[in-house]
């Protein structure tokens, strides 16, 4: 889940006020990155054996 430490680190770091539409794009990115993660551990669940790489899951 490093990715998504750094999302939220660099969300904390931005302390300047931003505009909605900037504060909901960042909220989207973390949400897709959450799935990707969920996605990633369901497949696991289903296929212990394998490794699943991030970059390699479309959506």
């Amino acid at each position: 889940m490093e990715g998504l430490a750094e999302l939220f680190e660099s969300a904390v770091q931005n302390n300047k006020p931003s505009s909605k539409r900037a504060s909901k794009r960042k909220w989207r990115e973390i949400e897709s990155i959450k799935e990707k993660y969920r996605l990633r551990d369901e497949l696991k669940d289903i296929d212990p054996s394998m490794e699943y790489d991030l970059a390699e899951l479309d959506f």
